[in-house]
């Protein structure tokens, strides 16, 4: 995904507040970097370990500082700091830029934009936008559905019944973020974002049934349009179910965008109550993020009633009197 100078400019809300000084000058280039940065030093002179892909944010820090200097001077240093291509310049605070820094960006093509928020407010709302922009993303066949706070994505075969699990447990009073289509996005290190596909916009297909409103039957406290993934809910039919585990000792995991998620192996057969098996699933997973493993917790009880009755046993047999 790309974003582009004029995406900032036209978002909704404006929580930007931008203003272009150099008119619609390079607004439509795509911005080839996420990292925001102060071009404090390259302003002084010092150019060798200048990042020119970055966004430049001019404060009142590098705008007093370009004020102080005498005018042959100021357009010395702003010539070679402009000898860069340069993505964009963000000015902070509404204040007035020197002659030279517009003039200068228009004859390079930069598009120089002003902003009426403090250079703190202004890269805290800054960075959010474009780390998400260049977040990694992929798209996975399955249903999300928001379980007790915890994201639960459900993956299986076609017609498995994914999205009638989630169906029911809508009707148990959960939320339905996607279905058949999940676009899912990284955020930082091993953070993953799960949404719907805009065109779906909280629609099902039930088989026999067809396309169904799930806001329209169910409310709007029904569906949230993203959540982070937390646990993968694999559904398989059990006589293909050879990996499920029976006491809950066994870690399985799977990788989605380089981060390890949790992985539930469920097998169905005919009768078995998958949205309360799914319900648990999910407070399984809030008693571990606790603290509290149930399946250690008793094996660790099981072995120490083991060695307890083996030295009892010891004892006995060693007993001559």
């Amino acid at each position: 995904m790309t974003i582009t100078v004029r995406d900032l400019l036209s978002r909704r809300g404006d929580p930007l507040q931008l203003e272009p000084l150099t008119g619609e000058l390079g607004l439509d280039r795509p911005l080839p970097d996420p990292e925001v940065a102060s071009p404090g030093l390259a302003l002084a002179g010092y150019t060798s370990r200048f990042m020119p892909r970055r966004l430049h944010v001019l404060g009142e820090t590098e705008i007093s500082y370009l004020r102080e200097l005498d005018a042959p001077e100021r357009q010395s240093r702003l010539e070679k700091f402009f000898a860069f291509e340069l993505p964009c310049v963000f000015v902070t605070k509404a204040l007035e830029v020197p002659a030279e820094l517009l003039d200068l960006a228009r004859v390079r093509g930069t598009p120089l934009i002003r902003s009426r928020l403090k250079t703190a407010e202004f890269y805290k709302r800054l960075k959010p936008i474009v780390e998400e922009a260049f977040a990694p993303r992929t798209t996975l066949h399955g249903s999300l559905a928001d379980v007790y706070g915890v994201g639960l994505l459900f993956i299986g075969q076609s017609g498995i019944g994914k999205s009638e699990c989630v169906l029911d447990l809508v009707e148990r009073g959960h939320r339905l973020v996607a279905d058949d289509i999940v676009q899912v996005s990284r955020r930082g290190s091993d953070i993953l974002i799960g949404t719907g596909h805009e065109l779906a916009a909280h629609h099902m297909e039930i088989r026999g049934v067809g396309l169904i409103d799930i806001p329209a039957l169910f409310g709007v406290r029904s569906v949230r349009q993203q959540k982070r993934i937390e646990v993968v809910v694999q559904l398989e039919a059990w006589e293909t179910a050879k990996d499920a585990d029976r006491t809950g000792l066994q870690t399985l995991e799977t990788t989605i965008l380089d981060v390890n998620l949790p992985r539930v192996i469920v097998p169905l057969n005919p009768g078995k109550n998958i949205t309360v098996i799914s319900e648990v699933v999910a407070m399984m997973h809030l008693l571990r993020y606790s603290g509290v493993d149930v399946a250690a917790a008793f094996n660790e009880r099981l072995i120490r009633k083991m060695k307890e009755k083996r030295g009892l046993r010891e004892y006995l047999v060693e007993d001559y009197e």
